[in-house]
């Protein structure tokens, strides 16, 4: 397990917004529509802070 981790929120952000850019960058190349990828990116950053913040041990 991982004790004494201390939750960063900037760091939860950082994360999946480079996921979900890296996954919808590819998506706007292949012809999806640029305000549905920010909305997919916005919608995951809003996810990782939530799960970031949950207590799960």
């Amino acid at each position: 397990m991982h004790n004494g981790s201390s939750k960063d929120p900037l760091t939860a952000i950082v994360t999946a917004g480079m996921g979900a850019g890296i996954v919808t960058s590819f998506a706007v190349s292949q012809g999806q529509n640029i305000l549905t990828a920010l909305g997919i990116t916005a919608f995951s950053i809003v996810v990782a802070l939530i799960v970031d913040a949950a207590d799960f041990s």
